[in-house]
């Protein structure tokens, strides 16, 4: 089940119109096209469109409980069904599916919102009492999957994508100034302000619970870590390197083991790198279950990782299939991505992963394994090693040998390991000895990212001065974050601003779910989080070795030139995407002086100088790469969601539709 809708009516309104469910389901059809269900009674509507992965033949939603008090849409996979079905049953509960659906509707009888905590899964949840009159939302601890809500008109009206909450004629779209602003400062909103004014994210961690008054939002789970954490892996009652490494193997041995249940295929993503190729491994040595592999090639050789990705791919024995990803190719998609994204983005890497998922599904895969996590909770990225040595450096700030560990960084961009000291002092010495900062692990990047900030326009600035406080203090810090170590807080502002807010959806449930793809997470298993957070920094980080834990664990899986490799970023080229022989033509309508200003976004004379400056081959620099991307994708939003909204036809007699209301239930087809 993978998109999910519906609205709560205040008491004494219209009763929910049908047709207006079948609309909101229209709007994402591509989410799961293989069903659709619809529940109306007097004050509520639930719809859910159906990507078929578990019990093809039986598990159509909404699904009821046995009195039909309790109604259920559901998006997302919970992995750990198969294990609490027992228990329900034990309990008296009657099944008439084999569902991990039904297990959510009736671990909500007993438990009502606490059965969050007994769920292990990714999750978007709409269930309504009708006795109780009450409506709750939740979504998983992370947020893998999307739900998206606003009041209007006095009605709640929610969805797993902003666009079918837009289908009600009540709702329209207005780009928020300060959600824009966070844009080009952090990659995203922070949750949960969305781009467009009072449309409003769910937080991951977080439920709703709506009736009679105002909604109210409550936190279940949030990330934590142990209090100063202790700093060597070998203390006194410590387990030893050994015992850890069968500990967390054995973790993650199961939690990729269960994210193949499923009736289908269940495929790979397979990037060259460490993550990937751990859980590609897993699936061969320790299953039974097929493995095809996909992978993402880049003609600019800057980008490109075939190598090791035909290495692992022979390896393992896999069918894999390449997707090779051309500049053209990503300028041609970068409209369709960002429908689809619903938010601008500095980057185009999502645009290649939206051409893997269209290639996966047209290989008759709906699902796919793939790595993410593993950076964010056992420390693989330059950012944790950058806030380390300035942490070193900090220590002696005169020193001019200490600076230059910093070359060790960031191999990605081109000549950054041939900084001089002096310029590598300049750029990183910024608010060095300020170690005790919340912002510490993360300042050069913000501050960094906010140079792309110049080109929005005065009326932006405008309007977001006067209600902005200054962007550090932009980012919620939880009351025991000053009682983490340093790599804990840096690792809570990857996990809560990047993993949950850009990689996880822009770069992940967005593209892939476009073509109906689900993606799973095995390092974002709820078991392999806890005991990731509880492991000691040097099981993370040692040295400058990022997720020195993993690379013993899959050691004996992978040949040492995959399990040794150092953290290549995923990244895909930007300008030279928009602007190559075979550019489209949209480039450069969006960047015009007429339709920059009627958006009244950006500076038109900044984002005419931008152009210029590209178009005459000029050196592009990281930061104007970003600004390039921010640019053209807010234009393609204002355009797709604001300028010119385009509805399709709802649902009708030629879907498969489940139509449910009050206590009776007809089938439409």
């Amino acid at each position: 089940m993978c998109g999910i809708v519906g609205m709560l009516e205040a008491p004494g309104a219209p009763p929910v119109r049908e047709e207006s469910l079948r609309q909101m389901l229209a709007m994402i059809r591509h989410r799961g096209p293989d069903q659709f269900g619809i529940y109306c009674d007097e004050r509520v509507g639930l719809g859910g469109a159906r990507l078929s992965i578990i019990d093809l033949h039986t598990g159509q939603q909404p699904i009821t409980n046995e009195d039909r008090t309790l109604w259920i849409v559901f998006n997302g996979e919970i992995f750990n069904y198969v294990e609490l079905r027992p228990e329900l049953e034990a309990r008296g509960h009657r099944f008439t599916t084999h569902t991990d659906t039904e297990v959510i509707l009736h671990l909500y009888e007993d438990l009502g919102p606490d059965c969050l905590r007994r769920l292990n899964g990714q999750f978007a949840i709409a269930i309504w009492d009708s006795r109780n009159e009450t409506l709750f939302l939740a979504r998983d601890r992370l947020g893998v999957r999307p739900l998206f809500y606003t009041v209007a008109g006095g009605a709640l009206i929610f969805g797993s994508e902003l666009k079918a909450i837009l289908a009600d004629p009540r709702v329209h779209a207005a780009i928020d100034p300060l959600a824009l602003e966070q844009v080009f400062t952090f990659w995203c909103p922070l949750s949960p302000r969305t781009i467009f004014r009072d449309m409003i994210e769910l937080p991951p961690g977080h439920y709703l619970l709506a009736g009679k008054g105002d909604p109210v939002v409550r936190c279940y789970w949030e990330i934590g870590f142990p209090e100063r954490a202790p700093a060597s892996g070998h203390g006194p009652g410590t387990p030893h390197l050994a015992e850890r490494v069968e500990e967390f193997r054995a973790l993650l041995v199961d939690a990729t083991r269960i994210r193949l249940r499923a009736d289908v295929p269940v495929g790979a993503y397979l990037s060259g790198g460490l993550d990937s190729s751990a859980i590609a491994s897993i699936v061969r040595r320790f299953t039974s279950n097929r493995l095809d592999t996909f992978s993402i090639a880049f003609h600019d050789a800057n980008y490109d990782e075939r190598e090791f990705q035909q290495h692992m791919a022979r390896l393992l024995g896999t069918e894999h299939q390449v997707v090779e990803a051309t500049h053209e190719d990503i300028g041609r998609v970068f409209p369709e991505v960002i429908w689809h994204t619903e938010v601008p983005i500095m980057r185009t890497s999502p645009a290649p992963l939206f051409m893997l998922s269209k290639r996966v599904r047209g290989c008759g895969y709906k699902v796919v394994l793939t790595g993410e996590g593993a950076d964010e909770f056992l420390a693989g990225y330059d950012i944790y090693k950058e806030a380390k040595i300035r942490r070193f450096w900090a220590q002696h700030p005169e020193s001019a040998r200490r600076p230059l560990l910093l070359q060790r960084l960031y191999q990605d961009i081109p000549g950054f390991a041939k900084s001089s000291g002096a310029f590598l002092a300049a750029f990183f010495g910024d608010r060095l000895t300020e170690i005790d900062a919340p912002w510490y692990s993360h300042y050069i990047r913000w501050r960094n990212n906010r140079r792309t900030c110049r080109f929005l326009s005065e009326d932006i600035v405008r309007e977001v001065s006067p209600r902005s406080v200054k962007f550090l203090d932009q980012v919620a810090i939880p009351i025991r974050f000053s009682r983490w170590g340093s790599l804990e807080r840096a690792q809570y502002l990857e996990i809560a601003i990047f993993l949950s807010g850009y990689l996880l959806s822009s770069q992940g449930d967005r593209v892939a779910m476009a073509n109906a793809v689900e993606g799973r997470f095995p390092f974002l298993d709820c078991r392999v989080v806890d005991y990731c957070n509880r492991l000691p920094p040097t099981l993370k980080l040692r040295g400058l070795n990022g997720k020195y834990l993993l690379r013993q664990c899959a050691k004996p899986w992978l040949p040492e030139v995959i399990w040794r490799r150092p953290k290549h970023p995923y990244r895909a080229p930007i300008h030279r995407s928009f602007f190559n022989p075979a550019a489209s033509d949209y480039v450069g309508e969006l960047c015009s002086t007429a339709r920059v200003r009627e958006s009244g976004l950006f500076k038109p004379a900044a984002v005419g100088q931008l152009v210029k400056k590209i178009q005459r081959g000029a050196l592009v620099s990281e930061t104007d790469d970003m600004a390039l991307a921010g640019v053209i994708s807010s234009q393609l939003l204002h355009d797709q969601f604001v300028r010119d909204f385009r509805k399709p036809p709802p649902l009708d007699g030629r879907d498969d539709v489940k139509v449910c209301g009050g206590t009776a239930v007809t089938e439409a087809t």
